[in-house]
Order: C-alpha cells, then sequence, then structure tokens
C-alpha cells in the first residue's frame, strides 16, 4: 500500500506563492495517477488538479487554472503543486490522493475512484 504526506502548506498573503509536495512511500508512483483535492471549513472536497503517470494528461479546476500548476517528478516520487497569486477563497486543507490502480494511469478519474488519501496540509491565505 502507498502512504503519501503532503508538506508545505502555510500562511501567506493574497497575491502570495506556495509549493505543495506530496511524497509518497511504500510504492513508486511511477504508474499511477496523483489529484489534490480541498476542503474548507463547512464546504464540500473540491478537485484541485491531477496528473497522470506520465504527465501527459493534467486537469484544474476552473477556480485556480492559470493559478495552480500540477507536475511530479517520479524520481523522486513526489507530486507537486505550484500555486500562485493565492485568494483567501484558496484557503483550506489540501490533500493529495491516487487510484492506486494502474487502469486510471493515464487520466484523471472521479474522486470516487481515489483509494489511497494522505492527511492534508493547511494552506490559509490571509492578509
Amino acid at each position: 500500500q502507498v502512504q503519501l504526506v503532503e508538506s508545505g502548506g502555510g500562511l501567506v498573503q493574497p497575491g502570495g506563492s506556495l509549493r505543495l509536495s506530496c511524497a509518497a512511500s511504500g510504492s513508486t508512483l511511477d504508474y499511477y495517477t496523483i489529484g489534490w483535492f480541498r476542503q474548507a471549513p463547512g464546504k464540500e472536497r473540491e478537485g484541485v488538479s491531477c496528473i497522470s503517470s506520465d504527465s501527459g494528461r493534467t486537469n484544474y479546476a476552473s477556480s485556480v487554472k492559470g493559478r495552480f500548476t500540477i507536475s511530479r517528478d517520479n524520481a523522486k516520487n513526489t507530486v507537486y503543486l505550484q500555486m500562485n497569486n493565492l485568494r483567501p477563497e484558496d484557503t483550506a486543507v489540501y490533500v493529495c490522493a491516487t487510484p492506486y490502480s494502474r487502469i486510471y494511469r493515464y487520466t484523471c478519474p472521479s474522486w470516487r475512484d481515489f483509494r489511497s488519501w494522505g492527511q492534508g496540509t493547511q494552506v490559509i491565505v490571509s492578509s
């Protein structure tokens, strides 16, 4: 089984940047799609971005498109989420996850197909 650990969250002013990392252990990520999700207090979980195993496919929520960039370094078993021009509405706990199935390695499936989840890292955007 794969374990995912997020890092890089923190407090940042509006307009600032953060880079989140999702590091895996227990398994290589070479064959698996990775997604970033977020959940703000009182709100439902939202899919933020997704990247396929070969980086050939990436998806972004409309609310972050043009500001966030997902990437991966399979040699480091890590996926990144670069977040620029952050807004207060980006405040949430950010969690990475994987379907952990090669069936989805070239796609970004529904969040219901994601089986392994990290614990999350808090991002607060505030002046």
